[in-house]
């Protein structure tokens, strides 16, 4: 560690009751996607005590704070924090509002470009960073609420799901050239990421016809019925998917019925279709649709299948030997570095921008209990939220001291799969479709 990064890491120290105030202050007011209007605010309010200027209102939620923007057409860095979180209304610290907990640690990762910025905004240490660095708040990491982002599409609010996606089309990520990312890992500290799932989101809805279910129902037409059996030919389908190619298809129903005794007359799922390729998760798709095509043909149903984009898998990308040496000396030697053939059936959007631009990412640990599950628990701050400023910090550093030398080195090696936004855009927009049908 050199002076400067001795004093990054002394001013990450001297602020932890601060950075660990802000940490437990997200993580027991949880938010969900496109709605993290507090957090979002919280977020601002840091950055504006820090003097720093702030582009808001970024896919309803998101926003960014810049450092050096007289440097910004030498390089420009991103350091990356999401806002959402999950419904999961179990948790010990469920938002009782919004039923929503911070059970993936996106609190952590947020907390960890706060107390970086703290560190990377005093005089001696910015002028050391020979680029523009982006402290930027995503949205809506997390894939769920389907429905309740449909009607968003619907008012023009937003065009996609996912918040990175929704950022990269309206230009959000047009003047950054390389970005650092973060996630809790309940394996511990990691460097380095491999490849995951990509998918796509559906929702289904099966329209029948309603009637009184004891009275008369020869009279009615099923829509849970139909969408019973479609779960079933989904169920029978999985034999067919390669184990190779990761498939996962999670169904939820959303609704089933307006009144037990009256037969139901709509019936809607929501559900993702993953696969580590594009031609996996569309195959799964198409079996997807003929399931639930099958169910309302069975009971003489209508069908409504809207298709719409998720996200693209993680592309592989290790991180240069000056990052992990940092990393080896911030955990004390206790870390493991991801093998670029690693692959995780989850998915993310940070592989959506992985298609435009080089984006690093590492993990901390500090938790127990399960990434998406009520038994999730911080219980190291030291690892989970200052060890994750420290390494925002110190990577931001070590990429844009010496002319920002090492962050070139990587963008000028990086082969994006997309040319601009509206590459990606434009092959984002061929998953859109919408089928329907009637068997009556």
């Amino acid at each position: 560690m050199d002076e400067v990064e001795k004093l990054i890491i002394k001013t990450i120290d001297d602020h932890r009751e601060e950075i660990l105030e802000f940490a437990n202050d997200i993580y027991t007011h949880a938010e969900l996607g496109y709605k993290e209007f507090r957090t979002s605010e919280k977020f601002k309010e840091k950055m504006r005590v820090l003097g720093l200027p702030l582009q808001e209102d970024l896919a309803i939620t998101g926003a960014k704070a810049f450092l050096n923007q007289d440097k910004k057409d030498n390089i420009s860095l991103a350091v990356i924090g999401e806002l959402d979180a999950l419904r999961i209304p179990t948790h010990k610290f469920a938002n009782p509002e919004t039923s929503s907990a911070h059970c993936c640690g996106h609190h952590a990762q947020l907390t960890g470009v706060i107390g970086a910025a703290i560190a990377l905004t005093i005089p001696v240490v910015a002028e050391k960073l020979d680029g523009q660095v982006e402290f930027f708040a995503v949205p809506a990491e997390e894939y769920g609420e389907v429905e309740f982002k449909n009607t968003l599409i619907e008012q023009g609010k937003i065009k996609y799901g996912g918040g990175k996606c929704e950022l990269i089309r309206i230009g959000a990520f047009d003047d950054i050239d390389i970005a650092l990312a973060h996630h809790t890992d309940e394996r511990g500290n990691r460097i380095g990421s491999g490849s995951c799932n990509g998918f796509v989101s559906k929702v289904i809805r099966i329209k029948g016809k309603a009637s009184h279910a004891a009275g008369a129902p020869d009279q009615g037409i099923n829509a849970l019925s139909a969408v019973t059996l479609g779960l079933s030919a989904l169920g029978l389908n999985r034999e067919t998917f390669r184990d190779e190619d990761y498939v996962r298809v999670h169904p939820i129903l959303t609704k089933g019925g307006n009144l037990v005794n009256v037969v139901p007359d709509e019936a809607v799922i929501e559900t993702l279709v993953r696969g580590r390729s594009l031609d996996a998760f569309s195959d799964a798709a198409k079996k997807t649709d003929r399931s639930f095509k099958a169910g309302a043909m069975a009971i003489g149903a209508d069908y409504r299948i809207e298709t719409m984009p998720g996200y693209l898998p993680e592309i592989p990308q290790s991180f240069p030997d000056e990052l992990i040496d940092a990393f080896d000396e911030l955990t004390d030697h206790n870390f493991e570095v991801v093998s670029p053939s690693h692959h995780t059936n989850g998915s993310t959007d940070v592989g959506d921008v992985q298609h435009l631009l080089p984006v690093l990412t590492f993990r901390t640990g500090g938790i127990t209990g399960g990434l998406h599950q009520d038994n999730f628990d911080v219980v190291d701050e030291d690892t989970a939220y200052i060890l994750t400023a420290k390494m925002f910090a110190i990577s931001t550093y070590r990429l844009l001291k010496d002319g920002a030398a090492l962050a070139k080195s990587i963008t000028n090696g990086y082969e994006p799969k997309f040319k601009n936004k509206e590459e990606y855009t434009q092959f984002m927009d061929s998953f859109s479709n919408v089928e329907e049908g009637s068997y009556r």
